[in-house]
């Protein structure tokens, strides 16, 4: 099983987790983030992803703390001076949560942080679940997801395809 806790087994990984590893810490994102306990997110952790893919970082950040949050990326230089950068607020499950997206070198990048522990998010509880049903799965059913992902479809959706499942959201943290 893969410690998601931290990103060292990415440079252990296929290509483009070596080189994902290589940019975020060419860049000290994950040194910079530590005090928002950031977590590697989505689909490059568990080579489910495609050519459109995003390196997903999840931060605990309480929204009322946004501006701090903001200066703090700012400060340290996480996001190079002329990148275009977006920020907004959105309300997931009633609650306000704070999107960053941006592109360092080939990677669009996108920080989503909310007001509670990293590894209690879904986009993180969801990794780890498709993680563990990738194994026990194999392959084939692995390949089938990243298929169904390349003609549009997300991540949870398409497990929730092969998978039988009425709510993939609700089911795959079950």
């Amino acid at each position: 099983m893969i410690d998601f806790a931290t990103i060292h087994y990415l440079k252990n990984g296929n290509p483009k987790q070596k080189r994902a590893y290589d940019v975020l810490k060419k860049y000290n994102i994950f040194e910079i983030l530590d005090p928002y306990s950031p977590l590697l997110a989505g689909t490059i952790p568990i080579e489910i992803d495609t050519e459109s893919s995003d390196l997903d970082i999840i931060c605990n950040v309480d929204p009322a703390s946004k501006d701090v949050f903001l200066n703090d990326l700012i400060a340290a230089q996480v996001i190079p001076p002329g990148t275009e950068i977006t920020v907004e607020e959105v309300e997931v499950r009633g609650e306000r949560c704070i999107v960053l997206n941006f592109t360092l070198e080939e990677f669009p990048v996108e920080i989503f942080g909310q007001n509670k522990p990293s590894a209690e998010q879904n986009a993180y509880r969801h990794m780890v679940a498709e993680y563990s049903i990738l194994l026990e799965k194999g392959e084939k059913f692995k390949q089938k997801i990243i298929d169904l992902k390349r003609q549009g479809m997300k991540t949870e959706p398409a497990f929730g395809l092969l998978m039988n499942l009425e709510n993939p959201y609700e089911d795959l943290l079950k």
